[in-house]
């Protein structure tokens, strides 16, 4: 059978999959497996060469019941709307999970931003926020940072969105620089959310994580943090990395700081010294304890699954599992740590961020981990005792508890 890797398509299957378990009416089901609304544009930006390009690009708001709309923006070559579409369904449901008042959102660009200069790159930030102004703020719907996008793109659109609307409102976008309403913690929040529902799950596994291996698959943000934090507070021992050119392994470890410096400089884990060149492929059938999926989406499908050999998985990536290896991996008694249970941190503490600015009250990095750590540590047994009562895996539990939440809510309001 083959499979179909049209990440929209994979979201609806698995809603569906849980709205059968929770009998869920017809009418809110149906409701569910679309978009309330998304928009598509045109976003002409002047090159430095005097030449106009035009960019396309895509912002859906995929439910507000819970609250305004979160989710990132992407600038990548490959985006596509479904993307867009399954991104803003997960947001949705990642919210849900964690029981943070937001609903789900997303927005992409189709660029290649490594080859924009940075004042291109700064105009085409600036000119999607010009397409998206009207429907962005506080109370409709709160982007941040996502692949190809950080604090300095944040701050353009905040300004660009200021401009505007004449308003000073740093809330209506996360993942800012300190110094214009930025949380402390945000930088390493993904990773750091990840790693505390990995401790809860090796609690309950009863597994030792002390001296075990990792490898992780995917060296940008979440996947780096995910390396030093894996180290400083599980105490697991990173033996492999690797980014979109290739990877590196060295069963006595990584260097965290030695990788990521050699990473700064090359931009490319390959090439590290003292460890040997393997490929993507090779590094998610490693014998390790824990699997970090930390790139993109559908890496781990039926051709790979049966060769997995980790304990446990935990997604910090969006969708790097399709349908069809979840079968494999659950048959196989490899414990999944879904995507968005697991990635979680890193919207948590964008609602943070958001509380921050609409108190103009900051917290300390300490007070942000200690409440992070309570969130994601709650969400995790709430989606293991959802496991166990319904006897299904992780995923389809976490599903259970987002959705029934989201359904709650559409009924309350009498949307259906």
């Amino acid at each position: 059978m083959s499979e179909h890797l049209n990440p929209f398509e994979i979201a609806q299957r698995q809603l569906d999959d849980a709205a059968q378990i929770l009998q869920l009416d017809p009418e809110i089901h149906s409701y569910l497996r679309e978009p309330m609304r998304e928009f598509h544009f045109t976003i002409p930006v002047r090159m430095d060469n005097g030449r106009t390009k035009v960019f396309r690009g895509y912002r859906v708001q995929y439910n507000d019941a819970r609250g305004p709309g979160k989710g990132g923006i992407r600038f990548h070559p490959d985006e596509t709307i479904d993307t867009v579409r399954a991104l803003a369904a997960w947001m949705t449901w990642k919210t849900a999970v964690v029981d943070i008042p937001l609903g789900g959102a997303k927005g992409g660009v189709i660029c290649d931003p490594r080859e924009l200069t940075q004042t291109e790159l700064e105009r085409l930030s600036r000119g999607y926020m010009r397409q998206v102004a009207k429907i962005v703020g506080i109370t409709k719907d709160v982007p941040a940072p996502d692949v190809y996008t950080n604090p300095q793109i944040m701050a353009w659109m905040m300004d660009e969105f200021e401009t505007i609307t004449g308003r000073h409102e740093p809330g209506m976008i996360t993942g800012k620089p300190l110094e214009l309403g930025g949380s402390a913690g945000r930088g390493d929040a993904t990773a750091r959310g990840g790693i505390f529902v990995l401790r809860a799950a090796a609690e309950t596994l009863g597994l030792e994580l002390q001296g075990a291996t990792a490898a992780v698959q995917g060296y940008g943000n979440a996947g780096s943090f995910a390396h030093i934090l894996a180290n400083e507070i599980l105490g697991l021992k990173v033996v492999a990395a690797s980014d979109s050119r290739g990877g590196v392994y060295n069963p006595a470890g990584l260097d965290a700081a030695a990788l990521a410096a050699h990473k700064q400089q090359t931009r490319s884990v390959v090439g590290f010294p003292g460890a040997e060149t393997i490929s993507n492929g090779e590094l998610l059938e490693l014998d390790v304890t824990v699997l970090f999926p930390s790139a993109l989406e559908n890496v781990i499908t039926q051709r790979n699954a049966g060769n997995i050999k980790a304990r446990l998985i935990a997604e910090l990536a969006n969708g790097p599992t399709t349908p069809e290896a979840d079968a494999i991996l659950h048959d196989k008694g490899i414990y999944v740590l879904p995507d968005f249970l697991c990635n979680a941190g890193g919207v948590t503490v964008s609602y943070f961020e958001m509380v921050q600015n609409a108190y103009q009250f900051y917290w300390t990095e300490k007070m942000v981990h200690e409440r992070l750590d309570e969130i994601m540590t709650r969400a995790y047994y709430a989606v293991h005792q959802a496991a166990q009562e319904n006897q299904v895996n992780n995923r389809i539990a976490a599903y259970l508890v987002a959705v029934a939440r989201v359904a709650q809510a559409v009924r309350a309001r009498g949307w259906v």
